[in-house]
């Protein structure tokens, strides 16, 4: 078995274990035997452009992975992958220029697959800056990545006052999306870390209380008082490019009316 065989069928068995589906449940979608998916998986047998296809289809793949695979089979790949400032993606970037600008003054900001964070409206500008303040002094364009920030020990989750009502929830949603991107692995990794060294073993594992708020909130700790949100997120429906597959808009709204005062009282003036 060769090196790019071993690749492609890693790929499949992770993709479909990511996604809880046996074997079996998976040849009754696509409507071929047990064996022939297992044969695919071990290498035995080739699959066709077609039943790559819709074997990825019905696994609801990643666009990057599709990709990936369909090169790794040693067919060309599905899916173009434009840069966020490709002329081609004008009528995108005016959508989230919008989404943030109506927004303001609540924070919201753009992210990608691995929470690399793209941009941000001014209301997310001042909640960066107020919950990290040394955020203010990073270099211009400098790469920023959310994970990271979440995971440092001064970072964002540094004034969060209910971390034990929020972590266990993000780090298994985290875990989720690892999954099916494993290049995310070692940020949760480090994000866990810095929940049991905060938390402990004991509060991190215990089993979650009936909740108080019909959407998670998470409170931070400011020299404004305590800050509350709760997070909506958008995505492109049906994108058919890699870049806008991986985007997602995260809205912050305030929790109650003391957020809102501090957020019109702070950022409202700069719109």
């Amino acid at each position: 078995m060769d090196q790019s065989t071993q690749t492609l069928t890693g790929t499949l068995r992770q993709v479909r274990k990511a996604r809880r589906l046996s074997q079996l449940d998976l040849s009754l979608r696509l409507g071929v035997s047990q064996r022939h998916v297992s044969f695919v998986e071990s290498g035995r047998a080739r699959p066709s452009r077609e039943l790559l296809l819709a074997w990825l289809q019905e696994l609801d793949a990643p666009l990057v992975v599709r990709n990936e695979v369909m090169l790794q089979a040693g067919y060309a790949p599905i899916y173009t992958a434009a840069p966020l400032d490709d002329p081609v993606l004008e009528q995108v970037n005016s959508a989230l220029d919008h989404l943030l600008c109506a927004h303001d003054p609540m924070p919201a900001l753009v992210i990608d697959e691995h929470w690399n964070l793209l941009r941000l409206n001014r209301g997310g500008q001042w909640l960066a800056t107020t919950l990290m303040p040394g955020a203010a002094d990073l270099p211009n364009h400098a790469p920023i990545n959310l994970l990271d920030l979440l995971a440092d020990s001064e970072g964002f989750a540094k004034p969060i006052v209910n971390l034990e009502e929020v972590g266990p929830p993000l780090l298994a949603h985290l875990r989720h999306e690892a999954a099916v991107q494993p290049a995310l692995m070692p940020k949760v990794d480090a994000f866990e870390a810095m929940l049991y060294s905060r938390l402990g073993t004991e509060n991190l594992h215990t089993t979650w209380s009936h909740p108080t708020a019909p959407v998670l909130t998470t409170r931070y700790a400011t020299e404004y008082g305590e800050l509350a949100f709760f997070s909506m997120f958008t995505t492109f429906g049906t994108p058919q490019d890699i870049t806008l597959a991986s985007l997602r808009v995260e809205h912050l709204f305030a929790a109650d009316e003391a957020t809102v005062a501090v957020l019109r009282a702070q950022v409202q003036r700069y719109i």
